[in-house]
C-alpha cells in the first residue's frame, strides 16, 4: 500500500525534525511538508530530513492540506498529520490498520479516546471537540468523539469528495461529505501531547474562537449543503 503523509507547517523548526524522524520509514512512500511561509527554519530542517518540501504563501489550514493532495504521487491512501509532535507520527501503524484491513475508508486519530498527557489539550479545546463531535454523531451519524487532525484516508476516495474548505473547517468538511457519500468512517484512540512551541489555535483566545467557529458552522454548513443537493435531487426524480 502507497502512503502519502501531508505535514501542514508554519514555524515548527523545533518539532518538525522529530515528527519526520518517527514516522516509519516502511510504511511511509512519501512525505509532503506544506509550508506557510515560516519566517523560521522550518522549511531546511524538513528537507534535511528527506521531506518534499511546497511553499504555499497563502494562509489557511485546509488550503495547506489541498495544497498537498495536489502534489501527492498517486498514493492509496493520504495520512494527514500536524508538525507540532501533538500527536505521535510513530502511532501510524494504528491509524492505517483499518484500511489495510478493509474495514474503513477514512480513519481518525481519537485524542479524548487515547491517552492525554495533562495540558496537552486545554479545557476549552476538550469542550469545543466533544461538542463537535456529538454534532457530527446527531447530524450525520457517525460514531466519533474527537474530530481529531491525525487521520488517513483512501485517495480515490478524498478526491471524489471534492473538498474545498480553506480554513480549519476542512477536517469536518471531510467527515460531513464521507458520510454523506455512504464511506465507512471509523476512529482509533491515538495519544496526545504537549505540543513543542506556541499553538496557534488554543494558545490565543482569538485562534480558538476563530478554529471553534469554523469547525462548527463547517458541520452545519455542509451538512446543510448536503440536505438540499438531495432534496433536489428527489424533485428532479
Amino acid at each position: 500500500m502507497r502512503v502519502s503523509v501531508v505535514i501542514p507547517t508554519y514555524n515548527e523548526e523545533a518539532s518538525i525534525g522529530r515528527v519526520l524522524a518517527d514516522l516509519p520509514g516502511d510504511l511511509v512512500s512519501e512525505t509532503l511538508v506544506v509550508d506557510s511561509e515560516s519566517t523560521d527554519a522550518t522549511r531546511e530542517v524538513a528537507a534535511r530530513y528527506g521531506a518534499h518540501v511546497i511553499r504555499e504563501p497563502r494562509r489557511g489550514y485546509g488550503r495547506a492540506c489541498l495544497t498537498g493532495l495536489d502534489h501527492v504521487t498517486s498514493p492509496d491512501v493520504v495520512v494527514f498529520l500536524d508538525g507540532d509532535y501533538s500527536d505521535r507520527p510513530a502511532e501510524l501503524p494504528r491509524i492505517l490498520a483499518p484500511i489495510q484491513h478493509g474495514h474503513a475508508d477514512i480513519v481518525i486519530g481519537s485524542r479524548l479516546a487515547g491517552q492525554r498527557e495533562r495540558g496537552a489539550l486545554p479545557y476549552h479545546a476538550v469542550l469545543g471537540n466533544r461538542l463537535a463531535a456529538f454534532l457530527i454523531r446527531r447530524l450525520c451519524r457517525v460514531q466519533l468523539s474527537d474530530p481529531g487532525p491525525f487521520r488517513a484516508a483512501r485517495y480515490d476516495l478524498l478526491l471524489a469528495l471534492e473538498l474545498q474548505e480553506m480554513t480549519y473547517g476542512w477536517p469536518v468538511e471531510m467527515i460531513v461529505k464521507g458520510a454523506r457519500r455512504g464511506l465507512r468512517i471509523v476512529e482509533v484512540p491515538v495519544s496526545y501531547h504537549p505540543r513543542i512551541g506556541r499553538s496557534k489555535i488554543t494558545g490565543t483566545m482569538k485562534g480558538t474562537i476563530g478554529a471553534g467557529w469554523c469547525i462548527l458552522t463547517g458541520i452545519v454548513k455542509y451538512h446543510l449543503r448536503a440536505d438540499r443537493r438531495s432534496t433536489a435531487r428527489a424533485r428532479q426524480g
